[in-house]
């Protein structure tokens, strides 16, 4: 070897340790699950009101089935239900906030993409809500399905996949429409109401809380045509596996209580079964809370906070809801649906 050369070897071989030694001493990043159980309380980013998931009541106060959802992470994270603080985003703002940090968890009627995943850097854990576009027309326009909305002015919410998927299904069938977007859902509903547009377009479940809105609700009708696929559902950031893990079960742990005849009213009961699957549930045996850097009865705290999947589901969004929505393919896979959780164990 060369003098030349020897120099060199050891030049690198410093800068090699040079570089090691500086990773030794970098700080190492807290996960986001350590910075909620650090400040006390869980950042949950929710819509600026949709009816059903989250808006306010005359009081002030968060309500809806997004809401809900946060307080159950909220409860299996910190035992406290009210740990929790809402952040109203637009859909134009949701997902930089959530990259952002602004939030810790977006729980705002979000459509699971591929788009989002692979190019946001974001992490769906799950899907909460199986919906569809849908469309919300007068009934002056004397139509009963999408395919009579030919050359209709159509209000849409701009960003987001109702927009993209509005094109796609005129373009799909040959008709022709005339869009009028807007910046927010508010906007494009007040839209709707003054005659700009003949016919309002969204999530097929949020159509009837918007049809509820208008001052004459019965000169509106929500077709009965789902044009799209929207899973809804939890996001986090994609860099925080952990985090990601614990939302997603507690997201699968609402689901589960619902089959195991879990329910706020039934905890008590659960914590005396002598069941394998239930003893799992409540952190009897399995040790699963500990995996997940939760307490052992985190399950159960995110149960007790509001209620299983169909207790959410019932107070929110159906019978015991204004908006009366049939479960559909929310209904349990057992019950004729497609709602379906992996198992705790």
């Amino acid at each position: 070897m060369s003098k030349a050369s020897s120099v060199c070897s050891q030049r690198s071989g410093l800068a090699v340790l040079g570089a090691l030694a500086g990773l030794s001493v970098m700080p190492t990043m807290a996960g986001t699950l350590d910075t909620v159980k650090q400040r006390g309380t869980l950042q949950c980013g929710v819509s600026e009101g949709v009816a059903g998931f989250s808006d306010k009541d005359a009081q002030g106060n968060w309500r809806g089935f997004d809401v809900d959802f946060c307080r159950a992470v909220a409860a299996a994270v910190l035992g406290d239900k009210g740990k929790v603080a809402f952040t109203p985003l637009s859909a134009s703002e949701r997902f930089e906030a959530l990259k952002g940090g602004k939030v810790d968890l977006l729980a705002r009627n979000s459509t699971w993409t591929l788009e989002r995943e692979a190019q946001l850097g974001l992490a769906f854990a799950g899907i909460s809500f199986h919906d569809g576009q849908g469309f919300l027309a007068k009934r002056a326009l004397g139509v009963d399905g999408a395919l009579s909305l030919d050359k209709a002015k159509i209000c849409v919410e701009a960003g987001t996949t109702t927009q993209a998927n509005l094109g796609d299904f005129f373009k799909a069938n040959s008709m022709a429409y005339e869009e009028k977007a807007f910046p927010s859902a508010a906007e494009a509903l007040a839209a709707f109401q003054s005659g700009q547009c003949d016919v309002l377009t969204r999530d097929q479940s949020a159509l009837h809380g918007e049809r509820l809105k208008l001052a004459k609700p019965a000169e509106a009708i929500v077709l009965p045509d789902v044009i799209s696929k929207e899973p809804l559902g939890p996001v986090v950031r994609s860099d925080d596996f952990g985090w990601f893990t614990v939302v997603k079960w507690v997201n699968f742990a609402l689901v589960n209580a619902e089959e195991l005849g879990i329910a706020s009213t039934t905890i008590d009961d659960a914590l005396k079964s002598q069941k394998p699957d239930v003893r799992r549930f409540t952190g009897a045996e399995g040790g699963f809370g500990k995996a997940l850097g939760l307490d052992a009865d985190w399950a159960v705290r995110s149960v007790k906070a509001g209620g299983n999947y169909a207790e959410l589901y019932e107070r929110n969004l159906g019978t015991g809801s204004p908006l009366a929505i049939p479960r559909g393919l929310n209904q349990l896979w057992s019950m004729g649906g497609i709602l379906y959780a992996p198992p705790l164990r």
